[in-house]
């Protein structure tokens, strides 16, 4: 599903306050204590009845969450179709809805040039999108490739397909016709996430496990140029703008690895399967399953972003100026994922699906000092805060959209379809 929707940027504008890093604070061992400052809705809005993140049980009884939630956000316009898989890309004016094996007819093309009136334009039905794209679908706006790989269930194999999307994004156009898109034709490569390196020259697949980067310079010929561990349940990753530092997210933490012989193909021809060389590692307690990163900075330091999968460990925004020693700044988390809710966590979120409310996938406005950042956090919905100062984060705007109860058989390629009953 996708939904276009109108923030009211208005709420960005006053000065932010939050909680900063507790004293004597240690993110090794201790479970951050706050929440992030609720967003100040405006008396339209359809607030939510709980606390801050929470769907009641006695509004999923009641139906009251079948009308949704929602602060400083509109809804503009919608496609439902079958519904869509883990996570989804867009470019320009188009989107590309992840799939979910094995209910599906592949990846849906949108175009959402009238957001109103968003149009479905293209099925895109090759091995990989078929299998179900997990959290491997990516754009690179550089180049302006479209990737994504078949994982039918947690892992996947050998499957990819690349797109030109810059001549016409609402209709994209297959470039490797033969290896890693033709049935039975696989590439030797374990899957689950993915990614493009900044220039858009390598496309990298974590498979929990194993890790693989591609040479897709030539998109048409794409080719495994490394294959190693990158860490234990390595997930998603992001880079530094050269291309030659990976932040790569791992069970409960992150691993710096240099990806310079990578980036520069220091042995071109062979495939490389030595260790990345690390240049740092940070690992905490609180939180479980870190999903992904983004490369940001702030008056020209760097910072990255993690986001924290399971465990409500929320996302975390570390100072990495020294790659050997990230300072967190601050975790961003809603009052319901703290240790001391966790009853109504699990009295209202347990039966519908494994995921409750939990962080899963954010973006920024901007990687230069950012100003804002979006994140799904499945039950909860979409969550939008304002980061302009790292050490004071606070809410601005979410929309948590009406419960789903009853559409099993319509939204087939909806994930919790296979989690739980319904989607309340």
């Amino acid at each position: 599903m996708v939904v276009a929707m109108a923030l009211t940027m208005a709420c960005i504008s006053a000065a932010p306050a939050g909680a900063s890093l507790p004293p004597d604070f240690d993110v090794t061992r201790d479970i951050w204590p706050t929440a992030v400052e609720a967003a100040s809705c405006r008396p339209e809005d359809r607030v939510e009845t709980g606390l801050q993140g929470e769907v009641p049980i006695g509004d999923r009884d009641s139906r009251r969450s079948m009308l949704g939630y929602n602060c400083n956000i509109d809804l503009v316009g919608q496609y439902q179709g079958p519904g869509a898989g883990w996570t989804s890309a867009s470019y320009k004016n188009c989107v590309y809805i992840g799939s979910t094996f094995p209910h599906t007819d592949g990846v849906q093309v949108l175009d959402v040039s009238d957001p109103a009136h968003p149009r479905p334009t293209a099925m895109l039905s090759e091995p990989a999108m078929v299998n179900g794209t997990w959290e491997s679908l990516k754009v690179n706006p550089t180049r302006g490739l479209l990737a994504g790989t078949g994982v039918p269930f947690v892992f996947g194999l050998g499957y990819i397909s690349i797109y030109d999307i810059a001549t016409d994004c609402a209709h994209p156009r297959l470039l490797n016709e033969g290896r890693g898109s033709l049935p039975g034709v696989r590439i030797p490569m374990l899957t689950h996430e993915g990614a493009f390196s900044p220039d858009g020259n390598t496309y990298w697949a974590s498979g929990q496990i194993w890790a693989s980067a591609l040479d897709v310079s030539d998109p048409a010929d794409p080719a495994v140029i490394w294959s190693a561990p990158a860490g234990f349940a390595s997930h998603g990753m992001d880079f530094t703008p050269d291309g030659e530092t990976m932040f790569m997210s791992t069970a409960q933490g992150l691993n710096i690895l240099d990806t310079s012989a990578v980036q520069h193909r220091a042995a071109p021809g062979i495939t490389m399967h030595q260790l990345l060389p690390s240049r740092g590692y940070k690992h905490w307690r609180d939180g479980l399953i870190s999903q992904h990163s983004i490369y940001v900075t702030y008056a020209g330091v760097p910072h990255v972003f993690n986001v924290d999968e399971f465990g409500s460990g929320g996302v975390k925004l570390f100072e990495a100026a020294d790659l050997a020693d990230l300072r967190l700044r601050s975790t961003i988390k809603l009052a319901i994922n703290l240790p001391e809710h966790l009853d109504n966590w699990a009295a209202s979120a347990s039966s519908s699906g494994a995921f409750g409310y939990e962080s899963h996938y954010c973006s920024v406005d901007r990687r230069q000092d950012p100003q804002a950042l979006a994140c799904g956090w499945a039950q909860s919905g979409i969550r939008v805060f304002d980061v302009r100062d790292p050490d004071n984060v606070r809410e601005i705007a979410y929309y948590n959209p009406p419960a789903q109860t009853g559409k099993n058989e319509a939204l087939l390629t909806f994930p919790w379809v296979f989690d739980g009953p319904s989607w309340q």
